[in-house]
Parts: structure tokens; C-alpha cells; sequence
């Protein structure tokens, strides 16, 4: 096992962990704004109203974009286990 497999594995798979983070965060992130937003406008200063929106916008991101996140997440999984024997050769 060289050193740049060895690196192009980690940066497979830290690009795989952000590209399925990606849509959980980003939506959570618009969210949080518009809230704090909200909160701005208003003057209500309490800190759970963000709580809730967020955690509806997380699970509705999350049963959208979830058979995607399955699909990229089986494509990797598969392609690890299908390449592992010439991985460790080389």
C-alpha cells in the first residue's frame, strides 16, 4: 500500500463524508439565518425558537435527499470493497 493510495482513499472518503453532510447543513445553516432574522426584527430573544425549525427542515432534507445520500454511500461502500484486493497489492 503506497503513501498516495493511502491519501486518495482519505480524500475519497472525506469527500464522500462532506458531500453527504452537505444538504443537512447547508439547509440547517439557511434556516438558523432566517430565524436569527426573524429574532432581529422581532427583539424576541429566546434561544429554543431556533430548535424546532431546524430539526422539521433536517428531517424533511433527510427523506428527500436520503435515497441519494443511500445511493452514494452504497457506491463508495461498493467500490471500497471491490477494489480492496488490488489496493493492498499495490
Amino acid at each position: 500500500m503506497t503513501d498516495e493510495l493511502v491519501i486518495r482513499l482519505g480524500q475519497d472518503a472525506l469527500r464522500t463524508t462532506a458531500m453527504l453532510a452537505a444538504p443537512l447543513l447547508i439547509s440547517t445553516l439557511v434556516v438558523g439565518l432566517a430565524v436569527s432574522i426573524f429574532q432581529a426584527l422581532t427583539q424576541i430573544n429566546e434561544a429554543t425558537l431556533t430548535f424546532i425549525p431546524k430539526m422539521i427542515v433536517v428531517a424533511a432534507v433527510f427523506v428527500l435527499a436520503g435515497p441519494w445520500m443511500m445511493d452514494v454511500m452504497s457506491s463508495y461502500t461498493v467500490n471500497l470493497f471491490e477494489n480492496i484486493a488490488v489496493m493492498v497489492r499495490e
